[in-house]
């Protein structure tokens, strides 16, 4: 295994020429290519005026390079999880420029040519990073980090986890532009000397055949590990898979099973946030272990029940307060839940957080959130809720009214008719974006008013059957066409989308349409079937929109995970 190197010594150390940074496409890329491509990019980003600069990359290596590149040229990285349009009008009010798979219009850097070598040390005190919050419980707020933070970060990695890994290759289901996947699959490789494939992997069978090709940890989520496919030959990988860790959110107990039966092992678990970076390491043998283990030079105490914490991982010796609730434990602590989320309405205070525990007492649902509605001037609220086997039942021979109306009595014991949830959207399981979150946008975007009311009929990792209504009150029919209402094509193309991208994972980048048809007018009132066929190894998605008329629409779509 190779010697260690800080993160502010990286590019002075002097690897061989040939040492392996990267893995793409069958090839090795060597730390002196490493070294000409940052080199390319610090120039780049010496000639554009102003310390702030955005990165968003699909490719690790290249994200990397520009990374050392811009920290060599004195720049401050600020670090989007996505490029929503509202994500990109926030940036650009906030950087002095961007580089990389960006819209054209922000005219994005370009690395150059140059054979400079001048390397020097970098300055562990620079305010060299900003990160943002996954906005799982609202706006995503920016988080400045200095060099030393991830320096000592990166050095807590290793003293816990670089016996376990050795020098085996570094493979990710989840983005580098998160806090956790840019420490797991960037920085901590880079400074071990450990080669990162230079791609992500959201589809199981490509990481099936990647984990194929020789040692390998695997770092990830738990979206993509609780929905490991049993059909695939995992067995064929194992002896290969040195360790598989798992941040972001709770690893739910069926994601444990899944990976304990077709991984081999249990994934190591790692606690932390945005804000405070890597607090604790767990790695459950049985689904009852609760506790956590602190990481290396951290402390943690209670404060009004919840955790606080002192850390190196800080920019300083403060104590930090989360909103987790916690016990003490001789080594660590047990987790017992978020804190309560309180709003305000009808002038009475309502704590969100109780209602979701609430409605997943009561037996009909396996998870849910509640989120608030802002409505003119009025403000309500809204479940977004995957049922059980119970709750799918009722919903399935009774309707969504009578599952509604089922919820809504449970809550009426602890809370007040005024405030009850009015709306309700059932999914075989929560969105959630690159970072296994899911954030309160994505889940607010489901009581748009142009979404059709719908039920799931059949549900599957490649195949979905939905119901549809189309009351005459959809937006979409309005002025199309003052003689007639219909629902124009384009309509029926983004509800395709949109809704296979709440029930499949797709790649965030839309590439082409193949073969689209509409054959038959969709009026008002029309009950029409919607079945989605995913084929992740094409990148392709087929739908078509059926009635008791016959077939109103078909056609293919093309996602790729390359912007542009």
């Amino acid at each position: 295994m190779a010697e260690s190197v800080a993160l502010e010594h990286l590019l002075t150390h002097g690897r061989p020429s040939d040492f392996p940074v990267a893995l793409r496409d069958g090839h090795v890329l060597g730390f002196a290519a490493f070294q000409a491509r940052a080199a390319g990019w610090r120039a780049a980003i010496e000639r554009r005026e102003g310390r702030r600069l955005a990165l968003y990359f699909e490719d690790t290596y290249e994200f990397a390079a520009a990374l050392l590149g811009a920290w060599h040229a004195g720049r401050c990285v600020y670090l989007p999880s996505d490029l929503q349009p509202a994500t990109v009008e926030r940036l650009a009010r906030e950087v002095d420029g961007f580089a990389g798979q960006v819209p054209a219009s922000l005219s994005p850097l370009v690395p150059e040519e140059t054979r400079r070598s001048d390397w020097r040390p970098l300055s562990s005190g620079a305010r060299s990073l900003v990160v943002y919050t996954s906005g799982s419980s609202g706006e995503p707020a920016a988080i400045p980090k200095h060099l030393g933070q991830l320096t000592r970060e990166v050095h807590t990695l290793g003293r816990l986890f670089d016996a376990r890994v050795g020098d085996a290759r570094v493979l990710a289901t989840v983005s580098h532009q998160h806090i956790y996947g840019l420490l797991f699959r960037v920085l901590w490789p880079l400074t071990a000397g450990r080669p990162f494939l230079a791609r992500s992997l959201p589809y199981p069978e490509e990481l099936l055949a990647e984990l194929t090709k020789g040692p390998s940890v695997l770092v990830a989520s738990p979206a993509h590990l609780k929905r490991l496919p049993e059909t695939l030959a995992w067995e064929s990988a194992r002896g290969n898979l040195r360790a598989v860790y798992s941040s972001g959110g709770p690893l739910p107990t069926e994601a444990l099973h899944a990976c304990r039966t077709l991984l081999g092992q249990a994934p190591v678990e790692v606690y932390g946030s945005s804000e405070t970076g890597g607090i604790a390491w767990r790695q459950r043998s049985r689904e009852d272990d609760a506790g956590w283990t602190l990481m290396p030079g951290l402390e943690v105490r209670l404060e009004d029940d919840a955790l606080a914490v002192r850390s190196p991982h800080l920019p300083d010796d403060s104590w930090f307060q989360t909103e987790d609730r916690a016990r003490l434990l001789p080594e660590g602590f047990e987790l017992l839940g978020r804190k309560d989320r309180l709003l305000k309405l009808e002038e009475k205070r309502v704590s969100l957080s109780a209602m979701e525990r609430t409605l997943v007492a009561g037996g009909l649902l396996a998870e849910a959130r509640v989120v608030p509605l802002h409505e003119g001037l009025r403000v309500t609220l809204a479940v977004v809720a995957v049922p059980t086997a119970a709750g799918g039942r009722l919903l399935t021979g009774q309707g969504k009214r009578s599952l509604n109306q089922a919820l809504r009595e449970q809550l009426a014991h602890g809370f007040e008719p005024a405030v009850l949830p009015r709306r309700f959207r059932y999914l075989e399981a929560m969105p959630v974006n690159s970072q296994g979150k899911s954030t309160e946008a994505a889940l607010t975007a489901l009581f748009d008013s142009r979404r059709p009311p719908l039920r799931v009929l059949e549900q599957g990792p490649e195949k979905a059957v939905l119901s549809l209504e189309t009351p005459a009150s959809l937006p979409q029919f309005k002025g199309h066409f003052p003689q007639k209402a219909i629902l124009p094509g384009v309509a029926q193309i983004e509800w395709a989308i949109q809704l296979a991208r709440e029930l499949f994972t797709l790649p965030p980048h839309f590439l082409r349409m193949e073969v689209v048809k509409f054959q038959q007018l969709i009026v008002p009132e029309t009950q029409v079937t919607l079945e989605l066929t995913w084929s992740a190894a094409k990148g392709s998605l087929h739908f078509k929109y059926t009635s008791e008329a016959g077939t109103h629409g078909s056609g293919r779509i093309l996602f790729t995970e390359v912007h542009g």
